[in-house]
């Protein structure tokens, strides 16, 4: 699976974990160059908070475009160091 965003493959990984329809990229297949952290969490209430990434492609941001659970709940622990995307991020 690939993520691309703003034309550029972000993240490359054949070992995903779908989960409600999202696929989850393991943290050692994204390419740290064009994420930055953010500020931002929100809660789960079966997974746990979240973190999030802002992207950046060629001085373009995309504002917490993908996100992460750290320290996920029992019930979702096989997303530990994972990261998920949204807000235009194309996954095929």
């Amino acid at each position: 699976m690939k993520a691309i965003w703003n034309n550029e493959i972000i993240a490359e990984s054949d070992d995903t974990i779908v989960i409600e329809n999202n696929h989850y990229f393991p943290a050692s297949s994204i390419k740290k160059d064009f994420f930055l952290d953010s500020n931002k969490h929100t809660t789960c209430p079966w997974k746990g908070e979240a973190s999030y990434y802002t992207l950046v492609v060629d001085g373009e941001k995309n504002k917490d475009a993908a996100w992460f659970y750290p320290n996920p709940k029992d019930a979702a622990r096989e997303i530990k160091d994972y990261v998920a995307f949204w807000k235009g991020v194309k996954v095929e």
